[in-house]
């Protein structure tokens, strides 16, 4: 994620950058998560860290912001827990995980969080979230009320064609483009097309 971060902080100059944390990163230790947050700032031109969980990552995010480290919080679906919940599903279908939900979201306001993403919520539901916070959330198959919006570009564009969850819209259609460009590529050279007088110095 270093790698990635740096390279979108030089494309990216002036624009606040977020780096998801990976699996196993923060989740080990307190120690462990400042030690490698702490990296991703310092090596990188990020300005904050966004990390799953609620409030099993209190105290996490606490000694986090403890350290002068930013964090953005992540709840509803979150991807790094799927064997915990058994799949990728919507969260905050029963009146349990709705409540749990937002217990959540209050937490991790209250423990410091600037911003929180809500992940495969219902839409009443993520609705009620925001309106409850004094911080921005961020939506991804959580309706239309929520402050922002996120889509994995990969899938918008359109080069994930096996992935087709509800909340996708895809701008494009990128894979069929590039089979094809791929495709000329390939027969152009067989043929002895590509490259040619033009193509050559």
């Amino acid at each position: 994620m270093i790698y990635h971060a740096k390279a979108v902080g030089r494309g990216a100059v002036g624009t606040p950058i977020v780096v998801d944390m990976p699996f196993l990163s923060f989740q080990v230790s307190v120690t462990e998560a400042i030690r490698n947050c702490g990296r991703v700032l310092k090596e990188t031109r990020a300005m904050a860290v966004k990390i799953e969980g609620g409030a099993d990552m209190i105290p996490t995010v606490e000694a986090l912001l403890g350290a002068s480290i930013p964090v953005m919080g992540h709840i509803g679906l979150t991807p790094q827990s799927i064997h915990k919940f058994g799949g990728y599903r919507l969260r905050g279908r029963s009146p349990d995980q709705r409540k749990q939900l937002i217990d959540d979201a209050a937490l991790l306001q209250d423990a410091g969080c600037f911003s929180i993403v809500l992940e495969m919520v219902p839409a009443d539901l993520a609705l009620e979230i925001t309106e409850s916070l004094r911080i921005p959330t961020i939506g991804i198959g959580a309706g239309p009320s929520c402050d922002g919006q996120v889509l994995v570009l990969p899938d918008m564009l359109g080069l994930n064609e096996g992935f087709e969850p509800r909340f996708l819209k895809k701008y494009a259609s990128l894979a069929s483009e590039i089979r094809e460009a791929v495709g000329k590529y390939r027969e152009e050279v067989k043929s002895g097309l590509y490259p040619s007088e033009r193509e050559s110095y």
